[in-house]
Order: C-alpha cells, then structure tokens, then sequence
C-alpha cells in the first residue's frame, strides 16, 4: 500500500534550510549509503537530493591565490630527493606535498585541510 500526502492552504510546496540541505546531501556521502534511500528517508526526490549535491559544489568552487615567491637562497625542500610542494592556507593550515604525489592524493589532502 502506499502512502498519500494531502497538502491543505496556501502553500504546497516544501521548503528546505540550507542546514538541512546539507544534512541530506552529507548523509547521501556517508560510506555505504544509497541516495535513493536517504531520498525515501527524508522525505525527497532523489533529484533533490543531487541538485543540492551540484549546488552546495558550486558554492564551494572558487579561486585561490598563488604566489610564487623568489628563488630560495637555501636549497629546495626535498624529501628523499622529490621536489617537494609547500602549500599554506589562509586558514592556518600547511602542507608539504611531493611532487611526484597523484594530483587526485594532493587534492584530498587539500580539501581535508580547508574544512
């Protein structure tokens, strides 16, 4: 049997906090989890579920500055003979990335720092 929701008044629409956009979408990211599922559980469409998922991406996109300092007077930082990468972000965070580490690695090491 299935279930039928009747919408009395004005409003027939449901809205959504952005709080609690992000819930859904997060709980559509956790290890093992179906978005159709969290779909059926929250009480969305699935197709909500991944416009959220695009629109809290965009949000997130956007532009960093680089800055190439002056040639070191010391040598490069190497780590076992690799270049090595020095990233410092705004936010206090730092890393040191090998050259030689899969763009994909560096990347996540990125995005686990910004948040």
């Amino acid at each position: 049997m299935s279930r039928v929701e009747v919408i009395t008044g004005v409003q027939r629409r449901r809205y959504w906090t952005d709080e609690q956009k992000r819930e859904i979408v997060a709980a559509s990211f956790a290890p093992g989890a179906s978005v159709t599922e969290v779909a059926r559980q929250a009480d969305v469409t699935r197709d909500s579920i991944y416009r959220w998922r695009r629109a809290l991406k965009r949000a997130e996109a956007g532009f960093s500055k680089v800055v190439v300092g002056p040639e070191p007077s010391v040598p490069a930082c190497t780590s076992h003979g690799s270049p090595v990468i020095e990233v410092l972000l705004g936010n206090g965070g730092q890393a040191r990335i090998r050259a030689s580490t899969p763009p994909e690695l560096a990347a996540a090491v990125i995005k686990a720092l910004i948040r």
